[in-house]
């Protein structure tokens, strides 16, 4: 069975999405090799999850109004409100707002500075 072991986030201004991750997620980036690559790490190391990467982004962006056309991560939150309102002050954009995911928890879809998709899960098993 294949499991995802790494994800990456492509960026036209690396520094300005290491900043929106930072500050929203506290997620911690270094420097990888000689090219525009950073390595993310999500949590600690005992705690279930994944890490990734960071480059830039080559060729042409994200399209407005495009479906989605490749993998969506969803990042794990205490609050979903909290961190919509955080997406929203850091210059990000909730394009799908908070809905129910019954007996799991709430989800809801943003895009970053640079206009990738993600989405937000808060566990709750009385969402309905």
């Amino acid at each position: 069975m294949g499991r995802v072991v790494h994800f990456e986030i492509h960026a036209d201004d690396p520094e300005r999405a290491m900043k929106f991750y930072k500050e929203i997620f506290k997620w911690q980036f270094s420097k990888w090799g000689g090219e525009d690559y950073w390595l993310i790490i999500t949590g600690k190391p005992e705690v279930r999850g994944i890490d990734g990467g960071l480059m830039k982004r080559k060729g042409n962006g994200p399209s407005a109004g495009q479906p989605v056309n490749s993998f969506v991560c969803t990042i794990d939150v205490d609050s979903i409100d909290e961190a919509s309102a955080a997406v929203e002050l850091n210059g990000g954009k909730t394009v799908v707002p908070k809905s129910p995911v019954p007996t799991v928890g709430w989800l809801a879809y943003c895009k970053d500075t640079e206009g990738n998709i993600f989405g937000l899960m808060q566990n709750d098993p009385e969402a309905r």
